[in-house]
C-alpha cells in the first residue's frame, strides 16, 4: 500500500526582513477513508495546560448533576426493557440515559460520581475498564430490546474544549438503526484494505506503536485532530461483542494514550469507537482518540473552518513526532 501525500509550498515576503520565505505544508490522504489532512510546521498551536483546572472544578462542582448528592435526582433512568434497575453500574462507574439525546438510544456513563475533577494522568485502567464495561452492557441490552438498532459507538468529550457541556468526566454511547458518517465510511472499507494498512504501518515502523495482544495501536498518518491515535481490534465488529479481557486490554491502551497526552501537557480529548453491526465479517473494531485545545479563559479552538466545513484536519504536531514520544508507553 502506498501512502499518498503532496507537499505544498507557500511563499511570502517576511514583514521583519523583507526577504522571501517559504513554508511547507504536507497534505496527506487517509489510506482507509480517503479524507485529507494538512500537517503544518510546528507553530505552537497546542500550548501545554497552564490553567488551574482543580480550582475551576471547585467553582462549578456545586451545580454538577453528576456528583453524588445530585446524580440520583437530576439524571434520568433507563427504561425497564433496557435495564430493570434504571442504571448500569460497574465498580464506581454509572450509566444512565443522556438527558439531551443524540440518537434513539443515547447514554452517558461517569467514571465515578465522586470524581468531578479527574485529570488524564489519574484515569486508571480500572476506572477506564469499568466505564467501558457499562457501555458494552448498554449496547448489548439495547440490541436485545431493539434488534433494528445495531450500530453502536462509544465516545468521549473530555473537558469543555472537546465539546462537553459538563465538566464532570464521562463517556457517551450511541446505539442506532443507522450509522454515523464515519461509521459508514470505515464499515465500507474492504477487509483486505485494513490488513494491508496495518501490515504497511507495521513494516514502516514510523507510526506503529505496538500490539498489546489483540489490539493494534498506531498514530494516524492523516489525522483528523492533534496527536490522533488509532486502534484496531480484529475479530470484533461491535462494542457489544467485546469480552471482559478485551475491555481490559482496550482500557490499558487508552490509559497509556491519556498518560502520554498528560505528559505532553494536554487535558482535553475526544474518543470514538466505531462499531459495525455485530457479526460483520472482516471489519475490525475501529477506535480513534485525539487531544484537544486546553481550557483557559482565552484559548484557541483547534477546530477551524478546515475541520468543521472542509472535513480536513490541520495540525502542527507531526504524526511521526507524536509516535516517537508515545512509543515507549506501548512497549511496556
Amino acid at each position: 500500500m502506498e501512502f499518498e501525500r503532496t507537499r505544498l509550498i507557500a511563499e511570502m515576503i517576511a514583514p521583519d526582513t523583507g526577504e522571501l520565505t517559504r513554508t511547507e505544508i504536507d497534505v496527506r490522504v487517509d489510506p482507509l477513508t480517503g479524507h485529507t489532512s494538512r500537517i503544518l510546521p510546528n507553530r505552537g498551536l497546542m500550548p501545554p495546560n497552564d490553567f488551574d483546572l482543580e480550582a475551576f472544578a471547585r467553582e462549578n462542582q456545586e451545580r454538577c448533576p453528576f456528583c453524588p448528592d445530585r446524580i440520583e435526582q437530576l439524571t434520568p433512568r433507563l427504561p425497564p426493557a433496557i435495564h430493570p434497575d434504571g442504571r448500569i453500574v460497574q465498580g464506581e462507574a454509572a450509566l444512565f440515559p443522556n438527558l439531551h439525546a443524540y440518537s434513539s438510544h443515547s447514554c452517558v456513563s461517569v467514571y465515578s460520581p465522586q470524581l468531578h475533577y479527574l485529570p488524564l494522568a489519574r484515569i486508571t485502567e480500572r476506572l477506564m475498564a469499568d466505564n467501558l464495561s457499562t457501555q458494552v452492557e448498554y449496547a448489548k441490552a439495547v440490541m436485545a430490546a431493539d434488534p433494528d438498532s445495531r450500530w453502536s459507538s462509544i465516545n468521549a468529550n473530555h473537558m469543555l474544549p472537546s465539546g462537553s457541556s459538563l465538566f464532570h468526566p464521562h463517556l457517551q454511547g450511541i446505539v442506532d438503526p443507522s450509522p454515523t458518517t464515519l461509521q459508514r465510511q470505515v464499515a465500507n472499507v474492504p477487509a483486505a484494505r485494513f490488513d494491508d494498512y496495518l501490515d504497511t504501518e507495521r513494516r514502516a515502523g514510523l507510526r506503529f506503536l505496538g500490539n498489546s495482544g489483540r489490539v493494534q495501536w498506531l498514530v494516524s498518518f492523516a489525522p483528523i485532530a492533534p496527536a490522533e491515535l488509532r486502534a484496531f481490534v480484529p475479530g470484533i465488529a461491535s462494542p457489544a461483542e467485546l469480552p471482559d479481557e478485551l475491555v481490559a486490554e482496550l482500557a490499558h491502551g487508552l490509559t497509556n494514550a491519556l498518560g502520554a497526552y498528560a505528559d505532553m501537557g494536554f487535558e482535553s480529548f475526544n474518543l470514538a469507537m466505531y462499531g459495525a453491526p455485530p457479526g460483520t465479517v472482516g471489519y475490525p473494531l475501529n477506535l480513534r482518540i485525539a487531544c484537544r485545545s486546553n481550557l483557559k479563559p482565552l484559548y484557541r479552538s483547534d477546530s477551524t473552518f478546515l475541520e468543521r466545513l472542509h472535513w480536513e484536519g490541520a495540525v502542527d504536531l507531526a504524526p511521526e513526532d507524536v509516535a516517537e514520544r508515545l512509543r515507549d508507553r506501548f512497549r511496556t
